[in-house]
């Protein structure tokens, strides 16, 4: 380990999160080891290790001695879900942390923090009630996968680690996530709501979410299971409205319903539902906890990733 660095270990290093985390943390002067299936283009930030996220090898050493793991294993939801893709979204999830759970085993000194990706989705679609983290489970394959998840998570977590789990909403950035594919239907003139447009969209800034990151990282205090979600969730149709107005498109065709479900396996090879559907969460215990979010508001945080 390179002489006065916290030593990091990011799984699931080359997606949209990990790459995003990695370049933050090389900021703030750690050292960052990054564990994938793929290459994620970043090596120059830290050193890199290929896994399949189902058999131990050669990165295990590197968990020895680290300050902090962070797990963000997990096939990307956006996808047409087939009975495989949705047996795979499953499986990347669980068994990648029951992999990270039995390395830990082959240690001496292991990680002192374990931060864990989970998802918002947990609570389910209701367009009634603002969930907190004390909120109940919702209904469906994505309550089902984020509660398999966490059990995992408890199940593999050494005792005596200090355990964060951190219950994801959507991400924004400019250069990865879902948000660059919504541009795109915005410019192309088809950027009004979606059916209804009562259904909730809890957001995060990047920004933010790399913050909460550190923050998960650094204070001892922080334990338990968080929202990660910025405190003023929106409905899709003011998600919409203020996505073109930033984007300085003047209208936008709304997406009946029947469309939706007919476009986006065909047309965007994704799943209906993540846009016919949401839900409208609050990071209670952050807000609790004094965390300051640098975008609370939607508006600045678009304003902030395309002016």
């Amino acid at each position: 380990m390179l002489k006065n660095k916290k030593k990091i270990i990011i799984f699931g290093a080359s997606g949209f999160l990990g790459s995003n985390l990695a370049k933050f943390l090389n900021k703030q002067n750690y050292e960052v080891i990054m564990i994938s299936r793929h290459s994620s283009g970043f090596e120059e930030l830290g050193k890199f290790y290929q896994w399949d996220a189902q058999n131990l090898g050669p990165w295990v050493k590197e968990l020895e001695g680290a300050d902090a793991l962070v797990n963000l294993v997990g096939r990307s939801v956006d996808c047409i879900k087939s009975a495989e893709n949705c047996d795979a979204i499953l499986r990347s999830r669980v068994q990648s942390t029951e992999l990270i759970g039995r390395a830990l085993k082959e240690l001496r000194t292991p990680p002192k923090s374990w931060i864990q990706m989970s998802t918002a989705h947990i609570y389910g679609d209701s367009e009634d009630i603002v969930c907190t983290e004390d909120s109940p489970y919702g209904y469906g394959l994505a309550p089902f996968v984020g509660q398999a998840w966490e059990k995992a998570f408890h199940d593999f977590v050494l005792e005596g680690m200090r355990k964060v789990v951190l219950r994801t909403s959507f991400v924004l950035g400019k250069n990865g996530g879902a948000l660059p594919r919504l541009a795109k239907i915005v410019k192309w003139g088809l950027g009004g709501k979606v059916s209804h447009g009562r259904q909730g969209i809890s957001w995060l800034h990047e920004d933010d979410m790399n913050r909460i990151f550190l923050r998960a990282i650094e204070d001892d205090a922080m334990q338990g299971t968080y929202i990660a979600s910025s405190p003023e969730p929106v409905s899709n149709a003011e998600f919409m409205r203020e996505l073109r107005k930033t984007l300085r498109v003047p209208f936008g065709l709304p997406g009946l319903s029947p469309l939706v479900k007919l476009a986006a396996p065909l047309i965007m090879k994704t799943d209906p539902e993540l846009a016919l559907y949401g839900r409208y969460c609050r990071p209670q215990k952050l807000l609790d906890e004094s965390f300051e979010f640098n975008f609370p508001k939607l508006k600045q945080a678009l304003a902030n990733l395309y002016d």
